[in-house]
């Protein structure tokens, strides 16, 4: 048994970060392991034993699914975790391997901008997709006879929160299965295994691995039956994780925490300071106490994330301001330890205004931050 194997849930996040996945010590061995390099493993005799192909497993993707599982369900012995190439590739293996021609899901209106693509792909193969705005649980209106629900809480990018507990006990009711994206809140923000879903999806790519260098995905469940329906998808589609980028991925784990707590505590004071420049308009951060989805954050959320989002009046006040920035780099993705922002409308996938910016808080100094943020309005002015 490992070190971190013996974590009943009850140490804390700092401690469950830096100990998770890691195996039993071995004298004059490596804490966490080195990436293991292999397209096949010896395989003499018949097929026994974990490892036999590299499209199947690897001992580095076991210890990082180890890792995840523990941050997702600390405690829980039954969770299961599979890690794939992205994001992308870890949504598409529950929702292609869960859902059959005349099936209905059930997709937020206001999620990640790849999803009216997957919408597209879903319908294509007979599959009736129902579509419905994160807030104010608006998901549960198109539920009856639905097969799957779709959570993404807090929306990206608009950041709206929704009562996933009462959406998943309302979706069990009806015999369909919850999947919740939890990329912005990480598994140190929301756990929504223990809110009641059946599947915890999320890109690593962002802040649970938070230094913008590698691309991963994973799925956590604990339906037994659920969970090797979306293995066999990743054999079949190969869309599988590099050793190294798992090996990256684990050892970023370790500072998740740390580097979680300062973006966390950032995001809130520069929330602050944007509350009060005349000129930004819908601004949001569930950990605002006057944001709208802060009672419903308040109740199932540890950490509130690290992104802001406003809009400023115009595309080109927005543009100016982005160039006036400094310590910010204009950039996709979030959740790095180096902050970013940009012009959400630029993607064709988002249905905000024009002037609509997203912020990912890095680990920078959060008066540097702040204050730099402040020049590039002033500057931003006509």
């Amino acid at each position: 048994m490992s070190d971190s194997a013996t974590d009943d849930g009850r140490t804390g996040d700092g401690t469950r970060a830096v100990r998770a996945g890691l195996p039993e010590p071995v004298k004059h061995e490596p804490t966490l392991p080195g990436p293991v390099f292999a397209a096949h493993f010896h395989l003499p005799g018949e097929v026994t034993g974990p490892y036999a192909y590299g499209r199947d497993d690897n001992p580095t993707w076991t210890l990082l699914e180890q890792a995840i599982g523990e941050l997702e369900a600390p405690g829980q012995d039954c969770v299961e975790t599979l890690v794939f190439a992205s994001g992308m590739a870890a949504i598409s293996a529950v929702l292609f391997s869960q859902l059959r021609a005349g099936d209905a899901v059930v997709l937020p209106s206001d999620g990640y901008q790849v999803l009216p693509m997957v919408r597209a792909q879903l319908e294509a193969y007979g599959i009736e997709v129902r579509t419905a705005p994160t807030g104010d649980d608006a998901q549960l209106e198109v539920l009856d006879g639905a097969n799957l629900l779709w959570i993404e809480s807090p929306s990206n990018p608009g950041l709206d929160v929704c009562d996933i507990r009462r959406l998943a006990e309302a979706a069990h009711a009806r015999g369909a299965l919850v999947a919740v994206d939890n990329t912005l809140a990480t598994p140190l923000g929301q756990r929504p295994l223990e809110l009641g879903a059946d599947f915890a999806v999320a890109s690593g790519t962002k802040q649970l691995t938070g230094h913008g260098d590698i691309l991963l995905g994973y799925v956590a469940g604990h339906d037994a039956e659920a969970m090797a329906a979306v293995r066999r998808w990743r054999k079949i589609v190969g869309a599988i994780a590099g050793p190294m980028e798992a090996w990256l991925a684990h050892r970023s784990i370790a500072t998740l925490q740390l580097r979680a707590d300062r973006q966390n505590a950032t995001a809130l004071t520069l929330a602050r300071a944007l509350r009060e420049r005349p000129e930004v308009t819908g601004l949001r951060y569930p950990g605002l106490p006057d944001d709208p989805s802060y009672k419903t954050a308040s109740r199932q959320m540890r950490r509130y994330g690290c992104v802001v989002s406003f809009t400023l009046p115009t595309r080109a006040r927005a543009e100016r301001f982005l160039q006036a920035l400094r310590l910010v780099d204009d950039a996709t993705s979030f959740g790095g330890v180096r902050s970013t922002a940009e012009r959400r409308r630029r993607w064709a996938g988002d249905p905000v205004p024009e002037g609509f910016i997203r912020l990912s808080v890095g680990a920078e100094d959060a008066e540097d931050l702040v204050a730099d943020v402040l020049r590039a309005l002033d500057a931003s002015a006509d």
